[in-house]
């Protein structure tokens, strides 16, 4: 069996629109204008997924998200810079970071 794009699309619907409540919360409890955001990245799967992309650029106006950074390596990299803080680091380097982990994955890891 196999699904097309647009079936995949229809059934997921509710799904990729709910994807942008935890933005709105974001911003409103930020007290930030949706206007004032200047780089949208997007990590992990989302980005491979156009319906994902398109409802967050129109979500910010037609601003595209910025595809310089791999998706991927992005989850490591904010996981990296979440232990540097977690482990007291004040450098400049990330005196002004703010990492939001709107859904989190468990690293497999029981105890």
């Amino acid at each position: 069996t196999s699904l097309t794009h647009a079936c995949f699309e229809e059934l997921c619907a509710d799904l990729f629109c709910s994807t942008l409540e935890p933005v709105k919360k974001v911003l409103r409890d930020s007290k930030i204008n949706k206007a004032n955001v200047h780089e949208i990245v997007l990590v992990g799967g989302s980005m491979r997924i156009p319906r994902i992309v398109k409802l967050v650029s129109d979500f910010f106006n037609s601003k595209e998200p910025n595809k310089s950074i791999n998706p991927d390596e992005a989850v490591a990299y904010g996981a990296a810079v979440q232990a540097a803080i977690l482990s007291g680091d004040t450098s400049e380097k990330t005196q002004d970071l703010l990492l939001l982990d709107v859904a989190p994955l468990s690293p497999g890891i029981g105890t």
